[in-house]
């Protein structure tokens, strides 16, 4: 199973809205978290490999989810799941969405995006391994999986370079850009995704309480840097640097 979220273009300027609630999302290109477009290409190479018999896509929230569902059974999944919700959703609620998701479809592996670029938050794939006991292995940049001993071998980037984890499956895995290129879709493929299933869900079916735990105060944009100077000499650089910026 393989989380993929719907978010703003990554190519998009982002504009906060007039009222300072959140970002402009009308009349704004959309497309899948790249993290998650990593994370549906791993999923897929692991089925193409022999391990997996099939690749089901999940994604949460309004109805334009499914155009994005879309686009991940285009680049190959077998079949999506789409649990509609029109309030936000936060890293806790997706994360106990996607465990009650779980409990029906029983999946042996769970692969989702890092992060996503609108939120940053990287939480969600922590907080669902928490919530099924499952061992997790992050920012992955390479994942072994031995069918034989029902195990995946994780190598992680962290700050002092790779660690890397040997999980027992069913496991939670959430993938960094290193990981692979995710593959364009053909136009075969993108015919052939039109046809393929994409089961619903609600909240409420799934006996999840999505009851925001967050409130969005206000939403700005960061200050505008200042323009730079151009200094003729050193010396009236450290003299700017004491009086002005005072650092020495």
């Amino acid at each position: 199973m393989v989380a993929i979220k719907r978010v703003v273009d990554y190519a998009v300027k982002i504009r906060v809205k007039a009222d300072r609630t959140g970002v402009e999302t009308q009349n704004v290109k959309m497309s899948m978290n790249p993290f998650c477009e990593i994370a549906i290409e791993e999923a897929l190479r692991i089925k193409e490999a022999g391990l997996a018999s099939e690749v089901v896509a999940v994604s949460m929230g309004p109805a334009q989810c499914v155009d994005t569902l879309r686009t991940g059974l285009a680049m190959g999944a077998d079949r999506g799941i789409h649990v509609e919700a029109t309030a936000p959703l936060y890293p806790l609620s997706v994360a106990k969405l996607l465990k009650a998701l779980i409990e029906v479809e029983k999946p042996g592996l769970l692969l989702l995006g890092k992060q996503a670029i609108d939120d940053d938050c990287n939480q969600t794939g922590q907080m669902v391994a928490g919530l099924l006991n499952w061992p997790q292995g992050t920012f992955a940049s390479k994942v072994v999986i031995d069918k034989d001993k029902q195990a995946v071998t994780v190598d992680r980037e962290v700050d002092g370079g790779l660690e890397t984890l040997c999980l027992d499956l069913p496991a939670v895995i959430t993938t960094d850009l290193r990981l692979n290129q995710p593959r364009y879709a053909t136009l075969p493929n993108i015919m052939k995704a039109k046809s393929k299933p994409i089961k619903k869900f609600t909240p409420q079916e799934l006996n999840v309480d999505v009851k925001p735990d967050l409130e969005v105060v206000e939403v700005t944009e960061p200050p505008k840097r200042k323009a730079g100077v151009v200094l003729s000499s050193v010396d009236e650089l450290i003299d700017k640097l004491k009086s002005e910026a005072h650092v020495i």
